[in-house]
């Protein structure tokens, strides 16, 4: 434990303890107590801090193994501890002896939980782990976290059908994130370009197990997702055990993929791997090779394709003329266009008919009208004055042509016309006398 303040520092001007021409300056207590002017040395707040860190009880810790070379004549074992979902890493040390219990020596990727003491060294100015005990994360209890894991994503609708994108039927460039000269790497570019040899690809090497996979796998798809010219994204990698593909069920990687634009293929380990990565792809593709088959056609198989549909497209053309061909000759066939003449003489001969007809009708009519003109003829002839004249009258009219009725119509000397069947005379009035009654 720290004594006072004074104690450590008693006296801040540089000269030896107990010098009697200036005072002592005690140093503040507590941080908050600092200023400008009385700051604490970093001595002190190193020292702060480790009696601060050795208050600390003892904690269960969990982390990969970055950094580790096992030094078996050794008392201590140094270990370095990372979290796999951010950048944060601590230096552990240990005795030899907490190894023996374990069925083999901790490896780099692999995941361990250590009992440990925090420990604040001052002058490093570096905290680290004093384990007392180390134990190994069992592959039984890695995968009832994924399971766990998978259950939260699930939940959260990452692995609905609805969110799935169709791949494109035919990509221009291909962006590939695999590890470094792989066999997954050969079988996707190979495979691809033996089916359609102008495909392209941007491929992105990084590690796809260990420590740094996580991060340099999601900022690979992250960048090739950024880019306009890249169609569809492919994540390959080989087999490997439940270890190896850790980091393709890593949280922070599933989410990158989820919120990933582009549509994606995940291609990582064989049939009977079942990464999360794969729940969220676009695309789930058993194998490497699998995936290049699914992400470009076969070039000789378009052609086939090509060929059948154009003979497709003569054949129904061919048959559709040759229906169209027989019905313009059935309908060529007919009386109408076979001698469409016969139309024009059948109208003829009703034309005739009608003619003939409305002749006829004429005839009759002109008959009865010629008779019935005869008729009225008489009629006018035997009412006419011509006639009564012929009969021995004669029209009496008056010198202004009024016809003259009665004796009072004149005047004695009167000029008078007589208006004969056959010319006329001229006569004067010499008497006139009124109709005698009848008896």
């Amino acid at each position: 434990m720290l004594g006072r303040v004074t104690d450590l520092y008693p006296d801040r001007t540089g000269g030896p303890p107990g010098d009697a021409r200036q005072a002592p300056q005690p140093l503040p207590v507590l941080a908050r107590d600092t200023t400008a002017e009385r700051p604490w040395p970093v001595r002190l707040l190193s020292e702060k801090i480790r009696e601060y860190v050795a208050k600390m009880s003892t904690v269960w810790v969990e982390g990969q193994v970055v950094e580790h070379t096992y030094r078996g004549r050794a008392g201590m074992q140094f270990v370095t501890l990372r979290d796999t979902d951010v950048e944060a890493s601590l230096p552990v040390h240990m005795l030899t002896r907490a190894f023996d219990g374990l069925h083999h020596k901790p490896e780099v990727g692999d995941h361990v939980v250590v009992q440990a003491r925090p420990e604040f060294w001052t002058k490093a100015g570096r905290l680290s782990l004093r384990a007392t005990a180390i134990r190994q994360v069992g592959v039984g209890e890695l995968l009832a976290r994924i399971d766990q894991l998978r259950r939260v994503l699930a939940a959260e609708g990452l692995f609905d059908v609805d969110r799935k994108r169709p791949l494109p039927f035919l990509p221009a460039v291909v962006g590939l994130v695999c590890g470094r000269e792989s066999k997954a790497e050969h079988d996707v570019v190979v495979n691809a370009r033996s089916r359609w040899p102008q495909v392209r690809f941007e491929i992105r090497e990084v590690a796809v197990q260990g420590v740094n996979a996580v991060r340099e796998v999601s900022a690979a798809i992250a960048e090739l997702d950024a880019r306009r010219d890249v169609d569809v994204l492919v994540v390959a990698r080989g087999g490997g055990s439940v270890e190896d593909l850790l980091p393709f069920s890593n949280e922070a990687l599933v989410r990158v993929a989820a919120a990933c634009t582009t549509p994606l293929v995940s291609a990582i380990g064989h049939e009977t791997d079942a990464p999360l990565l794969d729940l969220v792809a676009d695309y789930r593709a058993s194998t490497p090779t699998d995936a290049a088959k699914r992400i470009v056609p076969d070039v000789a198989e378009e052609r086939a394709r090509v060929t059948q549909a154009r003979q497709r497209i003569r054949a129904a053309m061919a048959s559709r003329l040759d229906r169209e061909q027989h019905g313009l000759d059935a309908v060529r066939s007919r009386p109408a266009l076979a001698t469409p003449q016969s139309m024009v003489d059948a109208r003829e001969r009703e034309v005739g008919q009608h003619v003939r007809h409305a002749r006829h009708l004429l005839d009759a009519a002109l008959l009865r009208a010629s008779g019935e003109v005869g008729r009225l003829a008489a009629q006018v002839r035997a009412l006419s004055p011509a006639s009564t004249l012929e009969r021995g009258y004669a029209v009496v009219q008056r010198g202004d042509g009024h016809v003259v009725r009665s004796p009072g119509d004149v005047a004695v000397g009167d000029a008078l016309r007589l208006r004969l069947a056959v010319g006329a005379l001229d006569a004067e009035v010499t008497a006139t006398a009124d109709a005698a009654p009848h008896g």
